[in-house]
């Protein structure tokens, strides 16, 4: 069994954007990321396989976005359609 990981949101990691498509838990209420040590996954931007805990400081094509809801931080004042 792999070691599980906490990381909070803001780590810039692949495990964090909301462009990497692997196996993650996150917590809206904590802010935080449940990976295994060992993830793997794909970066939808790159479309290549990317560890989860791999450091994207230093990519120059990488497009990192927090994954935080649009709608907490947009302002919108405008009623939603259910």
């Amino acid at each position: 069994m792999a070691e599980k990981l906490i990381l909070p949101t803001e780590v810039k990691v692949c495990a964090t954007c909301s462009y990497w498509d692997g196996e993650r838990q996150v917590d809206p209420d904590m802010k935080v990321v449940v990976v295994d040590g060992d993830c793997q996954g794909e970066c939808l931007v790159q479309e290549a396989g990317k560890p989860g805990l791999h450091d994207v400081r230093c990519e120059c094509d990488c497009l990192w976005e927090d994954l935080e809801p649009d709608s907490e931080s947009s302002g919108d004042s405008e009623p939603r359609a259910a």
